[in-house]
This record gives structure tokens, C-alpha cells and sequence, in this order.
């Protein structure tokens, strides 16, 4: 790829995503794939201010031995360094960037209830420092092809070739064109408008049905909105979380939902693949699930804590968003979600609270919004998916029609 064209998502990354500004720390997190990229974004920090780049390299191999060989007792309590990161995390509320270029089936194999018993030990000692940290910094989730991600989109290329064909994938529905600042602009200006005519509609409850088998009611809280595109920090900075996004997204009230959904692509977790899968709800909770395959990753997601099993968010996407009209299936959350319309079990977002500033966590989470150690989003699109708003006063708005918008 272009390095012109590269520069210019790096650009987009940290002016964009992030939005880095003068005298801010910046923490990277990236895998081994792309190293002149990651060179390139944190450049890029650089050039708008940033006071300090600190790259964290992982490498989904070596987490694989750690988990093999590493007590549940060693991985799952946090070292007196690690604290002292939260600690400076809090002290400097540094941007956080996320650039993922992960095998999709880079854990297969691992003790998944030996992993889970880690991921229950460890979220109790870093639970207080990201409460804290909640809503107070810049992040941004986006991608950079790995060769393993590569061949499994295109196994019958090579793999210089199969890299290429991902990351023109990546940067087209990442909108990186001869000016993507400019297009992430005009994006959001369009998702801000869907929000506000969906907040304008008093919605009580959403139903979704489709040919598959997806019939489900879920309820919203009187004081949540719907968000899409950027989002503005408690210190009042402007960023984008994901790139990409196509969604308009709501935390909906605890406990409040009831019936089927059938997930309509194959979810993404830890480094495995859970595929053909649906859930059913009674009174806001997962009661009943299956999937054809990794049934047992399923359950951990939904049994991990006391909120897993609950609702986190909905969001809306029409089935012809261009990560859609692309023809792939990413095999990656942060693409794949943004393909279709999606719930997430676990953790609510407090920020979808109106005027949530003026809040505390816990008096956003008292409204309804649910509290977990997870946040896992799996896909419920597809080309007949309805949905209808149940409005206070009790009127049927149209929302989704044919798995798209409706207005």
C-alpha cells in the first residue's frame, strides 16, 4: 500500500480518532503486524502535539503460552507495576489508540474456563481504576491487516497479495480518501441528524422480528439517547472511538427484554470463533442459548458476572453500509458490527444518559444502565430484519424495514 495513503490514515487516526492534544500523552496498543504503520500514527501524534508516545506491542502467540503455562492466581492479580500504569493513566489521562490486526482464530485451543477464571480474578482490581476512568479520555479502535487475518479473508491469495486486498478494505470503509477528515466530518453530521430524530420519537421499546427466528422486545430508559459517530470527553474533546462506525447506538434498561434473537455472522472473541448462535431473553436476562459451534465460549461470555447475561446496548445499522457492500465478512467485531444491526451483552455505556456529566456512575447505572466486566457485541442484521419503536404515548414508528432505515 501507498505510503501516501497510509500517512493520510494515520492522520485520520490521530486527528480524528483521538484527537491528540498539545501536551497529551498518547498509549498505543498494536500487534507485531504493521510496525512502520504504528511508527507512522505515532509520528502523526507527534506532529499535533503529543508529549509522549508510549507503544504497547502485543503478540496473540505468547498470550496463548502465557495462559498455558501461568497460574489462574499469577495472571489474574495485577502486579504493583501494572497498578502504577492505572495510577498514571489517572493522573494523566492520556489518549488511548487500539489499532487491531489480530488472528481471528489466533486462541483457538486454549483452556477457555482457565481463561475466564483469570478475566473473573482480575476485573474486581481493575474495576475502581477504569470506573474512574470512565468517560475522561480520547480512544480510538481501529485496524491495520496481519497476515493471518489476511489469508483467512482471502486464503486463495497470497500472502503479500491477501495483505494488500485487507488493507484496501480497511482504508475504503474507514472513508481514507484524498480528504477522509473532511468525509468523517460530513459522516458524522449524518449520523448526529438519525440520532436526533430518533431521540425526537420518545421511544419506550423496540421490536425486532425476521425470518430467521428473531423476535425480540427491548425496553429503553426514559433518560437515554441514541449516540453515533464522534463523542465528546468529560474534559470536552472531541473524538472518534471507532473507525470505522456506521451505528446509531442506545444502552437500553436493565432487565427489560424478552424473547429471541438469532446472530446472523459469526462473533469474534478472544481470539475465536463462536458461529450459528442464538440467545433467549426472560425479563432482561439470557436465559436460554446454542451455537453450532464453541458453545462453550458462548456460555462464559453470558455466565462470566452478574450482568453478562444482561443487555449493554442496541445498535442500529442498515444492512447497506459499505462495510456491507464490501462483500467480506471481517471475521473482526469492529468491522463486522458495523455491518449489521447488533446488540452487546454486558456493560452499558453511562454516557448515553442525558446530560450524564452532571451524574455520577452509579446514578446512571441506578436508571438502568447495565454494569459487567464484559462488553461483547454480536450481530442480529439481515436483509428482512424490522424493527418498530414502541412510543410513550403508544404509537408504532417504523424504524428498520428490509434491514434498513425506515426514514
Amino acid at each position: 500500500m501507498k505510503k501516501t495513503v497510509l500517512r493520510k490514515y494515520a492522520h485520520l487516526i490521530a486527528k480524528c480518532g483521538v484527537n491528540v492534544q498539545k501536551g497529551q500523552e498518547v498509549f498505543i496498543s498494536a500487534g507485531l503486524d504493521q510496525p512502520d504503520f504504528v511508527k507512522m500514527v505515532a509520528e502523526e501524534c507527534y506532529k499535533l502535539g503529543a508529549k509522549r508516545v508510549v507503544i504497547d506491542w502485543y503478540y496473540s502467540p505468547m498470550e496463548k503460552i502465557n495462559i498455558r503455562y501461568c497460574s489462574v492466581k499469577t495472571l489474574g492479580n495485577l502486579t504493583e507495576y501494572q497498578k502504577a500504569r492505572f495510577e498514571h493513566y489517572l493522573k494523566e489521562i492520556p489518549c488511548r489508540i487500539y489499532i487491531d490486526s489480530d488472528d481471528p482464530d489466533g486462541l483457538r485451543g486454549i483452556n477457555q474456563n482457565k481463561m475466564l477464571k483469570i478475566q473473573q480474578k482480575r476485573y474486581p482490581q481493575t474495576k475502581p481504576y477504569t470506573d474512574a476512568l470512565e468517560n475522561k479520555y480520547q480512544w480510538c479502535i481501529a485496524a491495520a491487516p496481519g497476515e493471518a487475518w489476511a489469508k483467512k479473508l482471502f486464503p486463495s491469495l497470497s500472502k503479500h497479495q491477501a495483505v494488500e486486498k485487507l488493507w484496501e478494505a480497511i482504508l475504503s470503509t474507514s472513508r481514507v480518501d484524498d480528504d477522509p477528515v473532511t468525509a468523517w466530518e460530513r459522516h458524522n453530521a449524518d449520523l448526529k441528524d438519525r440520532c436526533d430524530h430518533l431521540n425526537s420519537l420518545s421511544i419506550e421499546k423496540l421490536h425486532y422480528t425476521s425470518s430467521n427466528g428473531t423476535d425480540f422486545t427491548v425496553g429503553m430508559i426514559p433518560e437515554a439517547i441514541f449516540k453515533g459517530g464522534g463523542d465528546t470527553s468529560l474534559q470536552g474533546i472531541f473524538f472518534n472511538p471507532n473507525i470505522p462506525s456506521e451505528e446509531c447506538f442506545i444502552s437500553p434498561k436493565r432487565g427489560v427484554a424478552e424473547g429471541k434473537v438469532v446472530a446472523t455472522m459469526p462473533l469474534s472473541y478472544e481470539g475465536q470463533l463462536i458461529e450459528d448462535f442464538w440467545i433467549r431473553f426472560e425479563n432482561g436476562k439470557a436465559v436460554e442459548w446454542h451455537a453450532e459451534k464453541n458453545e462453550q465460549l458462548l456460555k462464559n461470555i453470558i455466565t462470566a458476572d452478574e450482568g453478562s447475561a444482561y443487555l449493554g446496548e442496541c445498535a442500529l445499522v442498515p444492512y447497506d453500509s459499505p462495510i456491507r457492500e464490501s462483500g467480506l465478512l471481517f471475521y473482526n467485531t469492529l468491522f463486522d458490527e458495523n455491518a449489521a444491526c447488533h446488540l452487546a451483552l454486558g456493560m452499558g455505556f453511562a454516557d448515553t444518559i442525558r446530560n450524564f456529566e452532571e451524574k455520577t456512575l452509579e446514578e446512571c447505572r441506578k436508571l438502568g444502565i447495565n454494569d459487567s466486566m464484559n462488553h461483547v457485541d454480536f450481530m442480529i442484521g439481515c436483509a428482512d430484519l424490522s424493527i418498530d419503536a414502541v412510543t410513550t404515548s403508544g404509537d408504532i414508528v417504523p424504524i428498520f424495514r428490509n434491514g434498513t432505515w425506515a426514514f
